[in-house]
């Protein structure tokens, strides 16, 4: 049975489908009975509130605050913004009526004709429209700025072709919204908020990332400057992992929000947005797990450290929890974050490894032979070692190893994407080292007639413009024409 419960597809046989069997074996999430969404279970969710609770302490620190928008979106917010409505026209969910009734056919119920809506309601593909539209309440002076916004909540956009938490129709994220009295103090923030995230994936993710800027045809909708991080999964495919956007005054000028600078001159405000979501926990799974299950970083864990006892009887198991409170109890202390599994309704085989599967960083095991001997085993889920360990300064020593999981599988990412970053200068290489899953530095032109070649003949598209590393100018491996520097291409989600 414990085998079957964590059976997974080989990574080396279809990443897509060992993929999928984790998130469902591991129970993080299942397709829905609505097309394209996902139910998110409870394992999944403690992941995503570790993930909240650290972006929240983070966005509080920088002196942002959260506040709530409304869910519905008037059609004609969506045209104030030209390239905002191109961008999202294609995703958006419509609400055209607001009441159904009784079917006179007795065939259920009918949407009731009589109910249409003056005007069709869109459902958030996200918020610049209408937060927005209240900002032109809430600014009138440069008093009013800076305004740091965040938001929880979830969006809708009509994905067509749907993957658990990568890619869905309905996803939970936070979006930040900002607003500036002058343009180098919005630029200022959406390069801050950029380097928040990168902070979050590298020290509580374990996830290296690459900060940069995109290209004019990736950047998000309405934007002047899109900013992102990429991350480099196991098969080598990059995931947009956080972005962060600097709106000039686009959103300003379609809203008309105005405030009075200190010599009373009227001006637009300038603003960004910057939005990580649910997809993280996708990034979490393929950057760090592997054919045996979850390998979650500690910091991100629902529970860092596991105990399963090991007895026979009643009596056994009384002397094991007596023990094991005192253990628990500095452990806590600490700070770290224990589940002690004593139920009786699984074999601790069975227990080992379904907490295997769930990417526990940590698991002691403590047995009638462990009591006698003062000691307890410890299994570490990064590596799949097990030691036995005295229980003096027990609580320390566990301490120490999580912090040691957490660096050890940063730098395994880490050395991933070492391995499998290179530079390309003929696109004849490109072409042929692109189908090997790597990260390509590579000169390019800056037109969009030769990223939207390369798009079209490899399936890889520039991930970002890289913001740090090498800024050595040299020539397009396409056209030959002249390049300021390298970018990354790759495949990616």
């Amino acid at each position: 049975m414990a085998k079957e419960l964590k059976e997974l597809t080989p990574r080396s046989k279809d990443y897509s489908q060992w993929y999928l069997d984790l998130v469902l074996k591991a129970e993080l999430a299942e397709n829905s009975a609505v097309r394209g969404c996902m139910v998110i279970k409870p394992y999944g969710y403690a992941i995503w509130e570790k993930m909240q609770r650290q972006l929240d302490d983070m966005f509080k620190e920088t002196g942002h605050v959260n506040a709530y928008f409304p869910l519905f979106i008037p059609k004609s917010f969506l045209s104030k913004e030209a390239d905002h409505v191109e961008g999202f026209a294609k995703e958006c969910a419509v609400v055209t009526h607001y009441r159904l009734k009784n079917d006179p056919d007795g065939k259920g119920v009918i949407v009731d004709p009589d109910a249409k809506l003056e005007e069709e309601l869109i459902v958030r593909p996200t918020s610049e429209t209408i937060i927005w539209s209240t900002y032109r309440n809430w600014i009138q002076s440069y008093r009013d700025l800076p305004l740091l916004i965040n938001q929880w909540a979830n969006v809708v956009r009509w994905e067509m072709r749907t993957r658990l938490f990568l890619r869905t129709a309905e996803f939970l994220w936070q979006e930040g919204h900002t607003a500036h009295a002058t343009k180098d103090e919005a630029e200022e923030e959406a390069i801050k908020m950029l380097n928040v995230y990168a902070q979050f994936a590298e020290d509580h993710m374990a996830m290296p990332v690459i900060k940069g800027v995109k290209s004019a045809s990736e950047r998000f909708a309405g934007a002047v400057e899109t900013y992102t991080i990429e991350a480099m999964m196991q098969d080598g495919k990059a995931l947009q992992s956080g972005t962060s956007h600097f709106l000039g005054q686009n959103f300003a000028k379609a809203f008309d929000v105005k405030f009075a600078d200190k010599e009373g001159k009227m001006d637009y405000v300038w603003a960004t947005s910057w939005g990580l979501s649910t997809r993280m926990i996708g990034a979490l799974i393929m950057a760090h797990s592997d054919d045996n299950g979850l390998v979650l970083p500690p910091k991100l864990a629902p529970f860092q450290v596991v105990i399963v006892p090991i007895y026979k009887g009643d009596e056994q198991l009384a002397l094991i929890n007596e023990k094991v409170d005192g253990i628990i109890k500095s452990l806590k202390a600490l700070g770290i974050s224990v589940k002690y599994d004593n139920a009786d309704n699984k074999k601790p085989g069975w227990k080992f490894s379904e907490y295997e599967l769930k990417g526990v960083p940590v698991r002691l095991a403590m047995g009638a032979r462990d009591m006698e001997n003062n000691t307890v085993e410890v299994a570490r889920r990064d590596m799949l070692t097990k030691e036995t360990v005295s229980c003096d300064g027990l609580d320390i020593y566990i301490k120490n190893l999580l912090e040691d999981i957490q660096a050890n599988i940063y730098k395994k990412a880490f050395d991933l994407r070492e391995k499998q970053t290179i530079k390309v200068d003929t696109y004849e290489e490109f072409k042929t080292k692109i189908e090997d899953g790597v990260f390509i530095l590579a000169h390019w032109d800056g037109t969009a007639e030769t990223e939207e070649k390369v798009k079209a003949e490899t399936k890889a598209t520039i991930r970002c413009i890289p913001l740090e590393g090498d800024k050595t100018p040299g020539t397009c491996m396409v056209t030959g024409k002249p390049s300021a520097q390298r970018v990354v291409f790759a495949r990616a989600y």
